[in-house]
């Protein structure tokens, strides 16, 4: 059983005799090309203007590294840093005598307040 009440049945966004009179006319674009490690070339667009800078590097859509501009020098894969503890954090920041010094006198103060 069909419905007849559906105005927009069948239609999408974008759909319709709409043109660039109504939406305005598209920005200029320019394309740049990147090169990743693994040889991949990939060339979005970017909108041209005098503050619209393409930047330096581009995610690879076939193989995730990164990818530059210079097709002879693309840049590596980046490094990812393992996972590290709370405790591993304040180890870089603490020496073991500091480390000491602060757990002897966090135990006077417990040892303190049982006494008081």
């Amino acid at each position: 059983m069909a419905s007849a009440g559906h105005a927009i049945r069948g239609s999408r966004v974008g759909a319709g005799p709409m043109g660039e009179q109504e939406r305005g006319e598209a920005a200029p674009r320019t394309q740049v090309s990147y090169w990743c490690l693994n040889g991949h070339q990939t060339r979005p667009s970017f909108a041209v203007g005098e503050e619209v800078e393409p930047p330096e590097t581009w995610d690879c859509p076939r193989c995730g590294f990164p990818a530059g501009q210079d097709p002879a020098n693309p840049p590596g894969p980046l490094r990812n840093e393992p996972y590290k503890t709370h405790l591993a954090y304040v180890k870089e920041r603490r020496s073991p005598e500091d480390g000491a010094a602060l757990l002897d006198e966090a135990l006077e103060t417990l040892r303190s307040r049982r006494r008081a």
